[in-house]
């Protein structure tokens, strides 16, 4: 049997500047592309509905991309352990490439199936793709982990500049005999009872030509009124890119060189560099989805849950009109204006006092751009126990939010119109009730 190029795609669903694949194609052999739909394999976090949404149609453009370039996107489902070695022993795979993860059970999954293939004599090469520095190249003076954005930032911009992107291969030959793949639609990744995207697909076209299409209009049309307009949901001046950049359809590196030298792009700049940020701190931080990054806040004394409460914010049904907008705008497509994120998620902590655990389980089931890193890091930021947080006495006040950024009321008439007229809480005395809280941290021990 001849022998061939095994790459693994995770959340790397593009050709180009992709490190992987550039290294499969150019040993020469005949390149298999392998995607694996792992939920099993321990610690591994199931995809909420939106993102199998958009992983479906990724998915299908992908396979689409490299019949093209004469190969085929090989599907398998179940645990990447188990799976990753079968196709490399029924395809006579001597190679195996593929991209860096760094969550902590990925990475178990990841070091495991390394040394397993390494030890039956398969070459296997992993290479930095998804992020513009990987997290153990970005330390303080001391060696330690930065806590704090702002000189994390600034020392990733001391380091050597980003790669410039790789060119996608013009030919992907697969083997003579490629093996089996599973049919996407058996996955069952897209609703059907009831099917509740039809705002997701108003709304987006997942995959890598659309991800460039979005971040040459946006460098052209929006870069200029960035700085200044980013805040205000109705001006429509943020990049949108966010989920093509979670699930890998375009790569840091490509936007980074895309728009650094552009007048008004460091700010946007700055946003790659908080979403570095939080994969950072996930690294080293592998619970932050569950447990609190500053321990002293397990002292908050989260009052019972009470359902309604939750439920009306979920639906948008809270009497807030900023924060009805948002969540509304999240159920219709799976995306929220960051701006109104912070407002809603500040509502859902500080004047409902509802643990930002259930506001983040709600985000990672509802937003096509929800990844492991940045969903929990950005509602601890908000909640206060994270890194780099908002000081605990922060409490938005959403009728002055939506003044100040939506001062012509237009988000909230297009998303949020016939929203309860009166709020389901008191903003006054509740945001005195989060404070009387907080104290109670603030009087905790620092752990």
């Amino acid at each position: 049997m001849s022998s061939a190029s095994l790459v693994w795609f995770r959340d790397d669903l593009r050709l180009a500047d992709n490190p992987a694949l550039r290294a499969a194609v150019d040993r020469g052999e005949p390149v298999i592309a392998l995607f694996v739909l792992d939920e099993e394999s321990p610690g591994i976090r199931r995809l909420g509905g939106a993102a199998r949404w958009w992983l479906h149609h990724s998915l299908v453009e992908l396979g689409e991309r490299i019949r093209e370039r004469g190969g085929a996107l090989v599907l398998r489902r179940g645990p990447a352990s188990d799976v990753v070695p079968t196709v490399v022993a029924e395809a006579g795979v001597d190679a195996v490439f593929w991209n860096r993860r760094y969550g902590q059970a990925a990475r178990e999954v990841d070091t495991a199936l390394k040394a397993g293939l390494r030890g039956t004599g398969v070459e296997v090469t992993s290479y930095s793709g998804s992020l513009l520095h990987d997290p153990w190249t970005v330390t303080t003076g001391t060696g330690s982990h930065y806590s704090v954005f702002t000189p994390f930032w600034r020392a990733c911009l001391a380091l050597p500049a980003p790669r410039r992107p790789l060119p996608e291969p013009r030919e992907l030959r697969g083997p003579a005999r490629m093996p089996a793949s599973d049919d996407l639609e058996s996955w069952e990744l897209l609703p059907t009872a009831p099917d509740w995207a039809e705002g997701l697909r108003e709304t987006w076209t997942p995959g890598e030509l659309a991800a460039r299409r979005r971040l040459r209009a946006f460098l052209n049309e929006d870069l200029p009124s960035y700085d200044s307009a980013r805040d205000e949901p109705a001006s429509g001046a943020t990049s949108r890119l966010s989920p093509s950049l979670r699930w890998g359809e375009i790569s840091p590196h490509t936007v980074w060189h895309e728009a650094v030298g552009i007048d008004g792009a460091a700010r946007f700049l700055s946003e790659l560099g908080w979403r570095e940020f939080a994969w950072h701190t996930l690294f080293h931080f592998p619970d932050l989805a569950e447990r609190n990054l500053r321990r002293e806040f397990d002292t908050f004394p989260w009052p019972r849950l009470r359902p309604s409460h939750l439920e009306a914010w979920q639906r948008g049904e809270t009497g807030v009109p900023l924060v009805d907008a948002g969540m509304r705008e999240l159920w219709r497509t799976g995306f929220m204006h960051n701006r109104v994120r912070m407002v809603a998620a500040s509502f859902l902590v500080k004047n409902l006092l509802i643990d930002w655990r259930r506001g983040e389980e709600w985000f990672w089931d509802t937003l096509v751009d929800a990844d492991e890193a940045s969903n929990p890091f950005n509602w601890q930021w908000v909640a206060g126990s994270g890194a780099d947080a908002a000081p605990y006495f922060r409490v938005f006040n959403p009728e002055l939010q939506a003044k100040k950024f939506d001062p012509q009321g237009l988000y909230i008439a297009q998303w949020a119109s016939d929203a309860p007229a009166e709020p389901i809480v008191d903003l006054g005395e509740t945001r005195r009730a989060a404070l009387a809280a907080y104290d109670v941290v603030k009087r905790a021990p620092r752990r």
